[in-house]
């Protein structure tokens, strides 16, 4: 990938209305950055609104901030970008890293749990993430407070990756500051953020993806019913991949969590050799979502407005799944990602989790 591509790539991504999902679909369509670039005022327009691209002015001092960070980027189609992250639907095109690229291409599991964790639950994490990493994982986890710090000191030795919801360069929760920076230099950091963004309430959810889809499986030790941590095992169940959880006492909220994933059907686990055998199963061919088949390429030609009024005349406020809304209007997979693809350029649509689409 040029240097040309790869600047083209990153101000695509940090365009407006431009997600994951349209970013894949304008390179399939365009070839290349730059076209895509060119491209999306005009389907915007189509789409019965107007887009902006981000300034190359803003995207080269990115760039430099992040250099001065000591942090690098890791582009969708490089050779070191995650490949099983790769294969999530949402994905993030650009990651900025610091620390060891290589501990992602090693096995890596995921551990995830309340913040206000009990003692007990907190000590068994650190002792859980400890026989991982002699047996050979990485573990995963999200810098937070509670299970994610203890899980985090625990694979410090063995290899550990944090995955945090704002810029690089920002330390959230501000006690973790020293254990941060031990990740980011004796394991790995990652941020989907530039530089300078903080740590606001919407992004952990998008956070949570990043960590589920690095891991073959996700560990919850503990958590509530509705709870963050359950989010990152839907997400992992969703992805294809190993959901497991440590079971805990009935009488304890904290445990509830863990108690109904098993009750659905996670695979209950009490020590390290429970995780490595239940990861030790895991099949490739499961990882990508049904759903993820229908991203692929729009059109390359203009879709008529007969088949964009179809389109458009089934959507509304509930989320629905994309491949519902091509079965129920009759046209190609292609033709009808290429009116989404214009609605959500001209601020009309939003992409929900699980390929569903609402209007705005």
């Amino acid at each position: 990938m040029s240097e040309r591509e790869r600047f083209d790539r990153l101000r695509l991504i940090r365009s407006p209305r431009i997600g994951p999902v349209s970013y894949r679909q304008l390179l399939a369509r365009f070839g290349t950055a730059g076209e895509a670039l060119r491209a999306i005022p005009d389907l915007a327009a189509r789409g019965g609104g107007r887009a902006s691209v981000a300034e190359a002015g803003a995207v080269e001092r990115e760039i430099a901030a992040t250099r001065t960070l000591g942090a690098r980027y890791l582009l969708m189609g490089d050779a070191d970008y995650p490949a099983l992250l790769d294969e999530m639907e949402g994905a993030p095109p650009a990651l900025i890293a610091r620390g060891d690229g290589t501990l992602a291409a090693r096995p890596c599991v995921a551990m995830v749990g309340a913040r206000n964790a009990s003692a007990a639950a907190c000590r068994f994490a650190r002792s859980l993430a400890q026989e991982l990493g002699q047996r050979g994982a990485v573990v995963v986890s999200g810098l937070a407070r509670g299970i994610d710090t203890e899980a985090h000191r625990g694979s410090i030795d063995s290899g550990t990756i944090g995955v945090i919801a704002c810029g690089i360069d920002i330390v959230f929760p501000p006690e973790n500051r020293d254990l941060q920076g031990q990740v980011a230099e004796r394991g790995l950091l990652v941020t989907e953020h530039p530089p300078g963004v903080q740590p606001l309430a919407r992004h952990f959810p998008a956070r949570n993806r990043i960590i589920a889809g690095l891991a073959l499986g996700t560990v919850v030790v503990e958590a509530a019913p509705k709870s963050g941590s359950l989010i990152t095992a839907r997400l992992a169940g969703e992805a294809g991949r190993e959901v497991m959880a440590v079971p805990g006492s009935p009488i304890d909220p904290r445990a509830q969590g863990c108690n109904m994933l098993i009750r659905e059907g996670a695979i209950l686990v009490q020590n390290g050799a429970d995780v490595m055998e239940a990861i030790g199963g895991f099949d490739p061919r499961m990882v990508r979502q049904g759903s993820f088949d229908f991203i692929g390429a729009p059109v390359s030609s203009d879709v008529a407005d007969m088949e964009r009024a179809a389109v458009i005349a089934l959507l509304g406020p509930v989320a629905v799944a994309v491949d519902e809304v091509i079965r129920l209007s009759g046209l190609s997979p292609a033709v009808v990602q290429t009116v989404l693809l214009e609605l959500e350029l001209a601020g009309g649509l939003e992409r929900q989790a699980g390929g569903r689409v609402s209007v705005r």
